[in-house]
């Protein structure tokens, strides 16, 4: 379906792989203003369909890769796109992003968007070639890991003349294959780590995509968008976050605040301090073991480490790695991270729900709950472990199941560390109190992402007060609905960093930034009025670039105000999905680890007041007593209930 805006290629297509059935999925342009892209397009298409009864190893589940306006625009950091499904580890929908270049090649083969439906009775592969589909036989791919899979397929693909047609893949290694409930999908040496769409995509019997073209990407204004762009690479570059702390240390350069601030995960969420923390350090990692940066497409934060695993250059671990890995299971040994965290990639596993699971697993085994043999800060064996997780054998094919799973076989619910069945991130939350809110809301599971990131204010970017509740759920609001905006349109994250403004980030002992963090806790009545009333923001702020260059490349207006109106509008559509599948506020929850048990016992605070919190933030968001859109609000955001 043609479109008048730019960004967009203009067409969905749907593919069933039972019956190998190719056809155009209508798509308006007014569904583009209202869903724009990325995971709220994903939401859109999910909840047309889905009815609350389906399962994810069904022929009524749906894999929907989305890309966003901004992919492949040139925008800084905009080679994201989305892989959306029901997860086979919580039963909700979950989404998952991706850098590296699928997202680029799939709308240079002039589709925004991907459906799949349906089951092969044999192992497939999928090929897009500007638009036209083929399906091939995947015999010979079927067991190879992720890194190998994608280099056969580069042979498939090779010209006459010898050389490899441009293109970007996704795989599964023989975690999906053997449906792991958090097995995940690899792009590259990308990963979509969370919610079991490995397992999907493995119970589809589809091993891989490849996508290529030559389609031009549409740009609505390209002269003001190459000037817009050139400002906001510069703005990026000289920001202390993204222009100096992720180009240098990456992601795991958080280690040293994260240990600073107790919300280092320690020991399986018992503790936020881990003694030997500069043993497993982003400054080791750079110091000793970092060949080279890498980053995305268009990309000027180059966040990515490039590390040596039997003498391979292969990717280094991103922080909740090496977090979880290192004190989480009371590590210190960084080479064996490293290796852990390649021989997983390979696999096809998810990091954090692996690592997480085998943190519960010892704790477990501790307690006697469990003799399982597995015991903290001894790794010997540890790869084979995962090797059988992947494979479903022996112990592996219990760990498979998660954490959750096994807690309610085994017992130790308490220390099971998940939220909606999803595993937690690397931050403690009973020091950063808004991110504890936000595990436990996140639509996807225990995602500090979906989440709202609230520990950037909680002690990595700002130092507001960790533990008081004031304030914290309407921040929490706003984070999300900014950070599902970035996602629709297909920008990374990072960018949202270079929201605060520098000399906030550059003087933390200053008198301003004293008084902003003594002030942020009074902010929630602000953040509600601006919510209530997007209008009030019909402005570009000078520190956000994100909305001029969405006008730009796309024609839309887009106000400040508008753009957080259209994550709102993509937070609450998601939800209001899984109210289908049953969730409400009692799925609202953390273990009680982590709401009950205070982590330092000289401060009654130390501990998530979970219930407080849900409250103010269900008020804030307009949702009922149960934790859902009320009729109002999704007439208010055009979301049909």
């Amino acid at each position: 379906m043609a479109t008048k805006y730019g960004g967009y290629m203009g067409k969905v297509l749907k593919i069933n792989l039972s019956s190998r059935e190719v056809s155009e999925y209508p798509f308006s342009d007014e569904e583009r203003e209202l869903f724009i892209g990325g995971k709220t397009m994903a939401a859109k298409i999910l909840g047309d369909h889905f009815k609350g009864s389906e399962e994810a190893f069904s022929e009524e589940n749906m894999l929907v890769i989305t890309t966003g306006p901004l992919t492949g625009s040139g925008a800084p950091s905009a080679s994201r796109f989305n892989i959306s499904t029901l997860s086979p580890q919580t039963g909700y929908i979950t989404s998952s992003n991706c850098g590296g270049n699928f997202g680029y090649y799939l709308k240079k083969s002039g589709l925004d968007a991907l459906i799949l439906q349906g089951r092969s009775e044999k192992p497939i592969w999928i090929e897009i070639q500007n638009e036209n589909i083929q399906f091939h036989d995947a015999s010979d791919l079927w067991g190879m890991k992720t890194m190998e899979v994608q280099e056969a397929l580069d042979d498939k693909l090779r010209l006459k003349n010898g050389r490899v047609r441009k293109n970007g893949k996704i795989c599964i290694g023989p975690a999906g294959e053997n449906q792991v409930l958090y097995s995940c999908i690899v792009s590259n040496e990308r990963v979509f780590g969370r919610g079991g769409t490995g397992a999907v995509m493995g119970w589809m019997n589809l091993k891989a995509v490849c996508a290529s073209g030559n389609k031009e990407i549409p740009v609505h204004d390209k002269e003001k968008m190459v000037r817009h762009t050139q400002k906001w690479f510069r703005y990026l570059r000289k920001h202390p976050l993204t222009g100096e702390q992720l180009p240098k240390l990456g992601t795991v350069g958080l280690v040293s605040s994260m240990q600073m601030k107790h919300i280092l995960s320690t020991k399986n969420y018992s503790r936020g301090q881990y003694e030997d923390f500069e043993k497993v350090s982003g400054e080791r990692l750079a110091e000793e073991f970092n060949i080279v940066n890498k980053g995305c497409l268009t990309c000027p934060i180059r966040c990515a480490r490039t590390v040596e695993v039997d003498g391979k250059q292969v990717k280094g671990p991103e922080l909740e790695t090496l977090v979880l890995l290192g004190g989480g299971i009371l590590n210190n040994d960084l080479e064996s991270v490293l290796k852990w965290n390649y021989e997983l990639d390979e696999l096809g596993l998810d990091t954090i729900s692996a690592a997480n699971t085998l943190s519960y697993a010892m704790e477990a085994n501790e307690k006697g709950l469990w003799d399982n043999g597995l015991k903290f800060s001894e790794t010997e064996g540890i790869s084979k472990i995962f090797e059988d997780i992947a494979y479903k054998r022996g112990i592996g094919a219990e760990l498979s199941l998660g954490s959750k799973r096994l807690s309610e076989k085994y017992g130790g619910k308490e220390f099971a560390i998940h939220a909606k069945g999803m595993e937690l991130a690397a931050y403690e939350p009973r020091k950063a109190v808004g991110l504890g809110l936000g595990y436990a809301v996140s639509n996807r599971g225990g995602c500090h992402l979906n989440g709202g990131y609230m520990v950037i204010l909680e002690g990595l970017g700002l130092s507001m007060d960790q533990t008081t509740y004031h304030g914290k759920a309407d921040m929490t609001m706003m984070f999300q609905d900014l950070m599902e905006m970035i996602s629709a349109s297909g920008q990374c994250l990072f960018t949202s960093y270079a929201f605060f403004p520098s000399p906030l980030m550059r003087h933390p002992n200053s008198w301003y930034t004293k008084l902003v963090n003594k002030v942020l806790p009074y902010c929630g009545g602000v953040v509600r009025i601006l919510n209530k009333y997007p209008e009030i923001a019909a402005l570009h702020l000078p520190v956000f670039h994100h909305t001029k260059g969405f006008e730009y490349v796309t024609g839309m207006r887009m106000t400040f105000g508008h753009y957080m109106r259209c994550g709102e509008r993509g937070y609450n559509l998601e939800r209001e999905v899984n109210r289908r599948f049953g969730v409400n506020a009692n799925k609202d929850a953390l273990p009680k680890r982590l709401v009950q048990i205070v982590q330092d016992p000289k401060d009654p605070t130390s501990k998530v007041p979970l219930e407080k919190l849900k409250k103010v933030y269900y008020h804030a968001r307009g949702w009922d007593s149960d934790g859902l859109p009320t009729k109002k609000l999704l007439k208010k955001l055009k979301i049909s209930g």
